[in-house]
Order: structure tokens, then C-alpha cells, then sequence
């Protein structure tokens, strides 16, 4: 593979790697890293373990960041235009997918380079896989936005999607993250996956607020989310139908702000909706 190939570029491997336990590394992989001229990585440092847990001699290593990808990908286009054979490597799972490498991906076809994507390990497949949720169709969305409009609008394209929705979050956002999707969505059906092929693998099922419960305190480690789509979460059947009921809360003094939220989550409808609902039972009858 390293060998510089007379007149023609190189090959771009683009490698999954383990996303927690090192047995995971697949052998089409381990074979790529020991061949090849250089290996860009997101954290040369963490890419170096994996040639130590292979027990071989690390070869050139080119960082690539994800806050500055596309500044470095000179060095390693110059080495596919030479002929030589690089990896492409993130510190786990696949390159890509909420992590660098497109930018290099892309602009290696450009060269004229080869591609070859070397299948393995990704936390996104492994907690669908293990959900038992539909798995037929599913839309993976990477991390929300943190706060504001923009996560309010990510949350509202996400809402009406038919298909099993997978994202990531950070441990400490877990359980903040559980409860607004639980408020945008309604109380479906999710799975969390905490350290995912690690020693404290964790992997819960249960309904959105259940969960936003149980990880509402301090949460360690990388977690994954995967939640029911629109069509796999049925309506709950309510005895009470739903103006009976805000007439009921009204009548007690409920503030209106606080029973849109908490209808609409029990019932899976969206607040505003419920709020609307309310206030043209405040106004009554239209007068003829």
C-alpha cells in the first residue's frame, strides 16, 4: 500500500476504529494502519494507542482536527497526489459522522485519489442496533444545537420524522437533552446508550421522561440517543378528552403556560397547539 505509484495518486483509506473496546478493531483495518506511508488523525495522540495495542511502529502521523481541517489538508493531499497510500482515522468510531474527515474525503476525490472506506465500529449503529426500535428507517442528527432558536427549529424538523431519530450527546447535557425531547416530541419510546462497548456500558429503554429521570444527575462518559419516530410512537388513549381536561385545569387555577407544557407532553402534541386550546376555551363561545 505504501509504495508511491508511478504516474497515478494514492489510495485514501478511511478507517473505523474501535469507539471504547480495542478487540473491536477490525483485522481489514489493523492491516490498512500497519501499511500505509501516514495516517491523518483527529488526536495523533490517541491514534498512536492503536498502534501500540497492534504492537508495530507508528508511522507518519498528520493531525486533523475538526476546528481546522480544512487548513491542514495540503500536506495530505500532496502525499495522495506523490502516489503514496494514507489512512484517514478519528479518535473513535467513523470518520465523518459528527467527526472530521468529510472535508478530506472530498477533496481526495477531487485529487484523483482512490477512495476506500474500511467498515467497523460507530456508536450510532451500535445503540440502533441494540434499541429495538425500527431500525428500517432511521435518521441520525449528530448533536443538537445547544440552546436557542436553533435548537428549538432542529427539535421541530425532528418532531414529524417517521423514522427512528439517533444523536449523540455529551454525558452532562443527557438528561437537559432527555427532557426537551421528551417536551418537543411527547413521551415516546428512547433508548440512551452511555459508554457503548466500554467497562461501564450502560443501556437503558423506556419512555422519554422516565429517562430524562433517571439521568437527570450527574452523567459520565459519551452517551447516544435513540428515539421512536412519529408513526412507531402510537397516541396514548385518553378517557378524558382533552378540552374536558384543560376546562378541569383551568377551573383549578392552573397557570395556562404550565398546562400547555405538561398536557402536551402526556398526549404527544405540541404545546403551542394545546396553548391555542386553551386560550379559545378563556374566550368562550364566539358570540353570533
Amino acid at each position: 500500500m505504501n509504495r508511491p505509484r508511478a504516474g497515478g495518486p494514492g489510495t485514501l483509506y478511511v478507517l473505523a476504529t474501535p469507539i471504547g473496546n480495542l478487540g473491536d478493531l477490525a483485522p481489514r483495518t489493523a492491516e490498512a494502519l500497519q501499511a500505509v506511508s501516514a495516517v491523518a488523525a483527529e488526536d495523533t495522540r490517541r491514534t498512536s494507542r492503536l498502534f501500540a495495542h497492534l504492537g508495530v511502529d507508528v508511522p507518519t502521523l498528520l493531525s486533523l482536527p475538526a476546528f481546522d481541517e480544512r487548513a491542514r489538508l495540503e500536506p495530505i493531499l500532496d502525499r495522495l497526489r506523490a502516489g503514496q497510500d494514507v489512512a484517514l482515522c478519528t479518535d473513535a468510531g467513523t470518520p465523518g459522522v459528527s467527526d472530521p474527515g468529510v472535508a478530506l474525503v472530498a477533496a481526495a476525490w477531487e485529487a484523483g485519489a482512490r477512495v476506500v472506506p474500511i467498515p467497523g465500529p460507530s456508536a450510532a449503529l451500535t445503540a440502533l442496533s441494540g434499541s429495538g426500535l425500527p431500525a428500517d428507517q432511521f435518521f441520525f442528527t449528530g448533536f443538537l444545537p445547544r440552546k436557542g432558536g436553533g435548537r428549538a427549529e432542529r427539535l421541530a424538523l425532528l418532531r414529524d420524522l417517521p423514522a427512528t431519530l439517533v444523536l449523540y450527546e455529551a454525558g452532562n447535557r443527557t438528561g437537559a437533552t432527555l427532557a426537551d425531547l421528551a417536551e418537543a416530541f411527547g413521551d415516546r419510546l428512547a433508548v440512551v446508550g452511555r459508554e457503548l462497548t466500554k467497562l461501564h456500558e450502560e443501556l437503558a429503554r423506556g419512555r422519554l421522561s422516565e429517562l430524562a429521570a433517571r439521568f437527570a444527575g450527574e452523567v459520565r462518559g459519551e452517551v447516544t440517543i435513540v428515539v421512536a419516530g412519529r408513526d412507531a410512537a402510537p397516541a396514548p388513549v385518553f378517557e378524558v378528552p382533552l378540552e374536558e381536561e384543560l376546562r378541569r385545569r383551568l377551573a383549578a387555577g392552573e397557570a395556562p403556560s404550565a398546562t400547555a407544557r405538561e398536557v402536551a407532553r402526556d398526549r404527544g402534541l405540541k404545546r403551542a397547539e394545546v396553548y391555542d386550546a386553551l386560550e379559545r376555551l378563556k374566550r368562550g363561545p364566539p358570540r353570533s
